[in-house]
């Protein structure tokens, strides 16, 4: 079991982020539904992923770490926390420029409070995406002591998709404390990030060219699908083909 079981819940984690933006360039009527809705959605997603986080602990505590193919994929439990962090907090921050004075009572009150238990419950769900993405490396230290390493997958991209969930919810909390310091390692995990992507891409064409990976029989998915790769039959010489092979040591009369 690896948090990539999470991937069926992914789409719901990443509406936070895209309601927060989205609910900018709408009307203050639009704004609220959008709002609404996106907090139900984020909640409903991260609270999916939560219960698949207690299956993979203890996992961690009762198994093995995964095989080394599949051990990138540990990468995935960043992102739940990471999308809620950047999607609460930009909802939360929207509050206030789209409810009326008459909102809850006190629409300003009520936008302060939102956006006060937003900030201050993200950090601790941030520091939980940090907590995860230390697990996830130091799963990979034993795998980077080997002698080469280990061979390329396509869960080699998850060293970069969900830790992009990371860095946006890095800057959201910077943003969102006006930390200077936290926005400055935003941007170092940026660069990172960017080397990471190029870095995996190439490591991708390099194993096409090796055929590693897309050729029978290779691959991660080597065994899925009903796939195999075609038997090499022995094939046995015809009679001509032999007569010809033996002429000169057929004795003559």
């Amino acid at each position: 079991m690896t948090p990539i079981w999470i991937f069926p819940i992914y789409p719901l984690l990443i509406v936070g982020p895209y309601a927060a933006v989205l609910c900018k360039k709408l009307s203050r009527d639009d704004s609220i539904n959008i709002i609404v809705g996106g907090f139900t959605l984020q909640g409903i997603g991260f609270l999916v992923a939560f219960m698949i986080y207690s299956s993979f602990i203890y996992r961690l505590m009762t198994q093995k770490l995964p095989q080394a193919s599949a051990r990138p994929g540990m990468f995935v439990s960043v992102g739940p926390s990471g999308f809620t962090v950047a999607g609460v907090v930009g909802m939360a921050d929207a509050v206030g420029r789209n409810v009326d004075a008459g909102f809850m009572g006190d629409g300003q009150l009520a936008s302060t409070i939102v956006r006060v238990m937003a900030n201050w419950t993200c950090l601790w769900i941030w520091g939980l995406a940090f907590w995860f993405f230390f697990v996830s490396v130091g799963a990979h230290w034993s795998c980077a002591r080997q002698h080469g390493g280990f061979g390329f997958s396509m869960t080699w991209f998850s060293f970069v998709f969900p830790n992009t969930a990371l860095v946006t919810a890095t800057f959201s909390i910077g943003k969102a404390f006006r930390s200077r310091a936290i926005e400055i390692i935003g941007c170092v995990m940026t660069c990172f990030l960017i080397v990471a992507w190029f870095l995996v891409f190439g490591m991708m064409i390099r194993a096409i060219k090796k055929r590693q990976i897309l050729w029978p029989q290779q691959g991660e998915d080597r065994d899925e699908g009903g796939f195999k790769a075609p038997e090499k039959t022995e094939r046995r010489p015809t009679l001509s083909k032999w007569v010809s092979s033996h002429s000169g040591k057929i004795d003559k009369p």
